[in-house]
């Protein structure tokens, strides 16, 4: 006669349950503990692996967490190397919780389970979960389970989920400081007033990309006849961009008494190609103009040409290129040119950076030098102030729709 197994009394069974839910209740107390006592990534995870291992029995996992990318978290219970899932084509695709028919999908086949983990609707992670024992009779713990585990594995990845979020809001209040600061810091750079006067009119404007940016203007007096005018373009944008112009200005304004223009720009790409690494470049026009001689010597170190104005010349605008390459593009430049010219009353001198000619339209067409000649040309400004204001209403206009790509700088100056 065959012998059955004797079943186990309803008194019994209560306690086994009870016991469960005691354990699960009191596992659920200890992450949440752990979570507020502000436990590492690591040590959670150690938690949970625990818990499905060693109590619960899971024979086989994998986590796959998203940080930067998707990576294995946790792994267990097989050789990771067999394992040949592509999270973006595999698992984001699944909503629910799935249960695996390893025959249509081989690459599952050491698992039962594959649970979720969502925040709204952003995937957070995937849990593969199966059984070691695949002879056991009675029901697997990956079935049994599977609900606490689920509930387990969403408080853990969605608490990692919100310290990494904290990190990244801590991370970019930091930075925002540090732009607060770089923005005051930039703000000391440019001249309070323009030493305008009844024998020269000078205007500038200056609008930053971003909070900061590699755009700088300066005019420096020498003494009561002379004065430096300057407008340079850092590669590059935002606080590195504006920390190396920072110091650019510092080394022309320390040197620019003591030495020429022709050595000054020489000292000056040491002193970029110094600092910058050769990682980035400077443009530069710089001009010294005598306001007794009104002679204008000038070097353009690799930056857009400045558009000279003169009703009584035959080409009525002249570009001023003279001078030599970009600053910190080669630890020593091979050539520097100086440019002189004698400049006749009611010249205009219009400085700009890329910005402005290579501002796009909704058609993707540069804004162009010639827009700024056009403008020169049409003399329906009567200040150097007016003349930025065009300018400025005019790039405004062209752009239509479309943003402003890089930092503008206008620096005007009329020769009365």
């Amino acid at each position: 006669m065959e012998k059955t197994q004797p079943r186990m009394s309803t008194s019994k069974i209560f306690e086994a349950k009870k016991e469960i839910k005691d354990f699960k209740l009191n596992v659920l107390l200890e992450v949440t503990n752990a979570i507020n006592d502000n436990f590492s990534r690591k040590e959670l995870f150690e938690i949970f692996k625990s818990v499905l291992k060693e109590d619960l029995e899971i024979g086989k996992l994998i986590l796959f967490m998203y940080d930067e990318s998707w990576k294995c978290a946790i792994q267990y219970g097989f050789s990771k190397d067999v394992i040949a899932i592509d999270v973006q084509k595999d698992l984001i695709p699944l909503k629910d919780i799935t249960y695996v028919n390893s025959a249509k999908e081989p690459q599952f086949a050491p698992f039962d389970v594959i649970i979720p983990v969502f925040h709204k609707t952003k995937p957070l992670a995937f849990l593969l979960i199966g059984d070691i024992d695949e002879a056991r009779i009675e029901i697997s713990p990956t079935i049994k389970h599977r609900p606490f585990i689920q509930t387990l594995a969403n408080i853990i990845v969605v608490a990692i989920e919100n310290k990494r979020l904290a990190r990244e809001q801590i991370k970019q209040e930091g930075i925002k400081k540090e732009l607060e600061l770089a923005k005051e810091m930039q703000e000391l750079l440019f001249p309070k007033r323009l030493p305008s006067n009844d024998r020269i009119d000078l205007s500038a404007y200056y609008l930053p990309h971003q909070e900061v940016g590699g755009d700088y203007y300066d005019c420096i007096k020498l003494n009561e006849q002379e004065l430096v005018i300057c407008l340079a373009d850092v590669s590059g944008k935002g606080i590195p961009a504006a920390f190396l112009m920072s110091n650019f200005q510092a080394y022309i304004r320390t040197l620019i008494k003591r030495i020429p223009l022709f050595y000054l720009v020489q000292r000056l790409n040491s002193k970029v190609m110094e600092s910058a690494k050769g990682e980035k470049f400077i443009t530069l026009f710089i001009a010294k103009y005598n306001m007794q001689t009104r002679v204008l010597n000038y070097i353009n170190a690799g930056h857009n040409p400045p558009l000279l104005y003169n009703e009584k010349n035959t080409e009525k605008i002249t570009l001023l290129t003279t001078g030599c390459t970009g600053l910190g593009m080669l630890e020593e430049l091979p050539k520097v040119d100086e440019g002189i010219i004698n400049v006749e009353p009611n010249s205009t001198l219009l400085c700009y950076t890329d910005g402005a000619v290579e501002l796009e339209n909704d058609d993707g067409i540069e804004y162009g030098i010639q827009s700024l000649e056009k403008i020169l040309l049409s003399q329906e400004y009567t200040t150097m102030e007016s003349l930025n204001n065009q300018i400025k209403e005019s790039l405004k206009q062209y752009k239509g729709k479309q943003p402003y790509i890089d930092d503008i700088a206008l620096f005007c100056c009329k020769f009365l």
